[in-house]
């Protein structure tokens, strides 16, 4: 990892090796100590605010959907500004041709989007994963959720950014039944949720394949570029990254889950696949 990204962070991270590193604390302070225009992508999957007493279903049981203080609401105002500050936070770190991914669902990613406009950013993409193996809805009052938002930024409109484009449309995609071989890659990815090796040390409630994290970390990045995670949860976004040969920088405020991706990235390295 780049010296000079740690020359400002006064704190010691939580876990680093072959440039797979965490951090425990805010990313709303953190990212204030990183160099400006010193991260070439950032992924971010930020709280949902949706831990309101509900319920939901997981593996044919009814569970809630509460996942801890992180994901109570403040109200729609505060939200919002939470949103905003931490994208623009993040703008600051960009290079100049970085870009951003934010993923959610609709209780988040309309604020997100907006606040990404209001922030200066030009959006490149919507992409919506969907799932193929969706639970059902317990209501029976609305049609089923069985997809997931992301949305994809530039820092600066008048950069050129990254994009392999032979790769996304020449790779080979066997985990998305919509990708057609050798044809333009579409804003519609069909992808499982993770699978039972991803959750072999635990989950984290929110957490995203790594499939959909290797797609984006190849889409998006070159070697060596530098990769952020403000909300790392398990660190899929690590593991995607340093697997392909990129760094990662990981930031999450609770200790539960950095063990758990110290966990995960352990046992990819004892296997060789980072």
């Amino acid at each position: 990892m780049s010296e000079e990204i740690f020359a400002t962070i006064k704190q010691k991270p939580y876990f680093s090796e072959n440039n797979f590193v965490l951090y425990h604390g805010d990313s709303l302070n953190l990212l204030k100590e990183l160099p400006e225009n010193s991260v070439d992508m950032i992924f971010a999957d930020p709280p949902y605010f949706l831990s309101n007493g509900g319920f939901t279903v997981h593996a044919g049981r009814q569970v809630s959907v509460n996942k801890g203080e992180w994901d109570v609401s403040n109200g729609l105002k505060k939200d919002f500004n939470f949103h905003l500050d931490w994208i623009k936070k993040c703008k600051r770190i960009l290079k100049k041709s970085g870009t951003i991914w934010i993923s959610g669902t609709y209780h988040s990613i309309y604020s997100c989007g907006f606040a990404l406009k209001v922030a200066g950013y030009k959006i490149l993409n919507d992409i919506t994963w969907y799932k193929p193996s969706a639970p059902p809805n317990l209501s029976c009052r609305y049609f089923t959720a069985s997809h997931e938002t992301l949305i994809w930024a530039i820092k600066d409109k008048q950069e050129k950014h990254t994009f392999n484009y032979d790769k996304m449309r020449n790779g080979n995609w066997p985990e998305d039944c919509l990708k057609r071989p050798d044809k333009q890659m579409r804003s519609v990815w069909a992808m499982n949720p993770p699978q039972p090796w991803e959750k072999k040390f635990g989950k984290h409630p929110t957490q995203k394949p790594f499939d959909l994290l290797k797609r984006i970390v190849l889409a998006s990045t070159k070697k060596n570029d530098v990769v952020i995670d403000p909300f790392t949860g398990s660190s899929t976004t690590g593991l995607a990254a340093v697997a392909n040969n990129r760094r990662f920088i990981g930031i999450d405020t609770e200790k539960d889950y950095l063990e758990l991706s110290k966990k995960r990235f352990n046992e990819l390295k004892n296997i060789k696949l980072i």
